[in-house]
């Protein structure tokens, strides 16, 4: 069934919903049963959902909100654009129960990272099935009509396919089904669906707070981002890592040079940059800024033995990845991910392949990305790199040097950005936490075995945590479906449907958590 066909009886199926009685069936069972009849439908709809360019700030961004606004609405929640002059909008959802001692606000984002098309297999917005990853010797294949088999092995390709659309692709069947069956959420539930994640969410807070009133209720709050575990089990996180970004550009001649005219006299831009940055990171991996470490909040007992109960993988991901050693060996990546990383994300430097040219590039830039641990403030974080730099000999400016500058100072670096956002990390002996865990931990036994859940105290990646934790005061986990391998922010990115199928089962058992759970 379309979009279109279905958006008629949506406030009439509203209120049919909102009056039912609970199934005696489980709310799991009843989604897992909806899936198991409309796979196919179910994957042409979150294809669909796809097609839509989303990157934040642009005018499509808004025929996306619009298209979720409206699968919303017809799924039985009452759904609306909130608005900020030049802000991507914000969909926002209410179901409301009547009877529910409590409310879960789930947290999605539903735009995504920027793409350049000539490095993608197919179109970014023209989804596209596989039979496998495509790697793996996976092959095009038609998206599936009704009545035929789909493969769990099957990858659908899009931008956003892993991060962040896969959860609205599950959200609304669980909702569907539903309703359709009579089965009510035991808890209200707010959607809070943030357009702008992958540019820094920067109205965020705004639009927090001109609806504080409609937020304080929420108890706990969920946010459905992230990918699962690399052993490809399904995992809980408590936390997320802050993150910062830099550019750091040294300076040579006014102009490029002729390299066999000038070279071994003038200086080399791109030799001045790599040594700066190498005196940043030691071989191991070590952060050799001076203060880097300083401000870590120490791990307490409850995240170290969650540590230790993680699965020993490192070893597995290794091989997976081609890699024979990491930084920091022998600490395990889940380790790893509770310091304070700095990486260079790219660096330029006069080109190379076919285009490179026989010259002394005048200048060097290279990009840092900072990610940070709870107790970091990224603007002291981004201040300690300011003064390494320094102590290299380099003259700091913001903008690029006046030839007074220049003949002033023997090396010169401007640095820009700076700043961030910082890390989150809720309690895991919070009541409303160890509830998620319970529920999470059913679905995860479900659908891959007992015992098959990670529980991690925090994530690698970052998310807008703070707002939530700090400016609410409530507590924030993250419950990722993703496959680990589905290409987030990179061409190609992919959601494995296994996971999509794991994600449904999930949420239903999510939204029907016995009442008597907190």
């Amino acid at each position: 069934m379309t979009r279109v066909s279905r958006i008629a009886p949506a406030l009439a199926a509203f209120a049919a919903f909102s009056g039912s009685s609970l199934a005696a069936q489980s709310g799991a069972d009843v989604a897992r049963s909806y899936r198991e009849a409309h796979e196919p439908e179910i994957v042409r709809d979150f294809a669909e959902l796809l097609s839509f360019p989303n990157r934040a700030y642009t005018p499509e961004i808004v025929r996306a909100a619009e298209y979720i606004r409206d699968e919303l609405l017809e799924v039985g929640v009452a759904a609306e654009l909130l608005r900020i002059e030049g802000a991507s909008p914000l969909v926002y959802g209410e179901l409301m129960v009547p009877g529910a001692t409590r409310t879960l606000g789930i947290y999605v984002h539903y735009d995504g990272q920027a793409v350049d098309p000539s490095n993608w297999t197919n179109a970014p917005f023209d989804p596209t099935l596989y039979t496998a990853a495509i790697p793996a010797g996976g092959q095009r294949i038609p998206l599936p009509q009704d009545g035929q088999a789909v493969d769990p092995e099957w990858r659908l390709y899009a931008r956003s396919a892993g991060d962040d659309k896969a959860p609205i692709a599950a959200i609304l069947p669980v909702l569907r089904s539903f309703r359709e069956s009579g089965v009510q959420p035991t808890s209200n539930l707010i959607f809070f669906f943030d357009g702008e994640e992958e540019a820094g969410s920067r109205n965020l807070t705004q639009y927090m707070e001109e609806n504080r009133e409609r937020l304080d209720p929420i108890d706990i709050w969920l946010f459905f981002d992230g990918p699962a575990h690399a052993s490809g089990r399904p995992q809980i996180t408590f936390g997320a890592r802050g993150s910062g970004s830099m550019e750091v550009t040294v300076y040579g001649a006014t102009r490029n040079l002729h390299s066999g005219h000038y070279g071994n006299w003038a200086p080399d831009t791109g030799n001045v940059l790599a040594h700066l940055l190498a005196s940043m990171k030691d071989d191991d991996g070590r952060v050799l800024v001076e203060g880097w470490y300083d401000s870590i909040d120490p791990v307490g007992d409850e995240e170290r033995a969650a540590l230790a109960a993680m699965p020993d993988y490192d070893g597995e991901l290794k091989r997976e990845l081609g890699l024979v050693r990491t930084e920091g060996e022998p600490e395990s990546l889940a380790e790893r991910l509770m310091v304070p990383a700095l990486n260079v994300r790219g660096i330029t430097s006069g080109n190379t392949g076919s285009l490179a040219r026989n010259v002394i590039p005048n200048q060097a830039v290279a990009s840092l990305g900072l990610r940070l641990v709870r107790g970091n403030d990224p603007r002291h974080m981004s201040q300690l790199v300011v003064n390494h730099i320094e102590r290299q000999g380099f003259h700091v400016v913001r903008d690029d040097p006046d030839m007074a500058t220049r003949l002033r100072y023997p090396r010169i670096a401007k640095v820009t950005g700076g700043g961030g956002s910082r890390a989150a990390r809720t309690t895991m002996s919070d009541p409303f936490a160890q509830s998620i865990l319970g529920a999470a931990s059913a679905a995860a036994d479900r659908a891959f075995g007992p015992g098959s859940l990670v529980v991690a105290p925090g994530m690698g990646g970052t998310l807008p945590l703070t707002p939530f934790t700090e400016l609410l005061g409530k507590p924030a986990i993250i419950v990722p479906t993703a496959n680990h391998d589905n290409n987030q922010h990179a061409p190609d990115e992919n959601l494995r449907i296994a996971n999509l199928w794991y994600a449904i089962d999930l949420y239903a058992a999510l939204l029907t958590m016995p009442l008597t759970v907190f």
